[in-house]
């Protein structure tokens, strides 16, 4: 299973975008791509509906070795097999959502994945402090995906990045267009959403923007190296 601190790029299976009957392909052509973390985000579905979808896709994401995370519902996290959760800042904190997602089995299994969403820079520092997995920086652009929430810009991107050793994930507007912006503001990693989701080839796309990625990451001393 591949690591969270590996990961570059993070998609988002948002069935805001994709019909419940393409799950497995999109899924698919997301992975083929190179997606390194995959989530499962079903804002309109009922629990018992995100419970059915995310037993559809766990297997496809648990062959390629990418860790699968549900948004909102950690406490079903051990009943599908996936690898974690990501919650919002008004949602659980981290250690309530560890513990809903199974902390108390941490003795059998390894412990979930926690994510959290923040949107400044202080929401940044206390989330990582909290021992957050990863956490989601954004939206840096406006996005329909979170309506009425007002975009951060890319101003602070390198400042979060200096402030904290957890994953960053940026996200929030970002797409093929304007990720060298994105980079350029300091951003090593990325979430992806309608982008992806509504490309002609979705695998192709993916395939471009991890190659973006992995071209721009920080290069490493040599003697870090040894």
């Amino acid at each position: 299973m591949k690591l969270i601190t590996d990961a570059l790029l993070y998609g988002i299976l948002d069935l805001g975008y994709v019909l419940p009957g393409n799950l497995e392909r999109v899924t698919e052509a997301m992975l083929e791509g190179g997606v390194d973390v995959l989530q499962l985000r079903a804002k309109r579905a009922s629990e018992e509906e995100v419970e059915d979808y995310a037993r559809r896709v766990v297997a496809i994401t648990e062959a390629a070795g990418v860790p699968f995370i549900l948004n909102d519902y950690p406490e079903l996290v051990p009943s599908v097999g996936a690898q974690g959760a990501h919650v919002g800042q008004e949602d659980f904190s981290v250690e309530d959502a560890r513990w809903r997602a199974g902390r108390a089995l941490a003795g059998e299994v390894p412990l979930p994945l926690i994510g959290k969403s923040t949107h400044s820079l202080e929401q940044a520092v206390a989330t990582a402090a909290e021992g957050a997995d990863y956490l989601g920086f954004g939206p840096l652009f406006v996005t329909p995906t979170k309506p009425g929430r007002p975009a951060i810009g890319l101003e602070d991107i390198a400042r979060v990045h200096e402030l904290v050793q957890t994953p960053v994930f940026c996200i929030g507007g970002i797409k093929r267009e304007n990720l060298e912006a994105v980079l350029a503001a300091g951003a090593r990693r990325v979430v992806i959403v309608s982008g992806i989701l509504q490309a002609a080839d979705i695998a192709g796309y993916c395939r471009e923007v991890r190659a973006e990625l992995l071209a721009r990451q920080p290069a490493v001393p040599a003697d870090a190296a040894d």
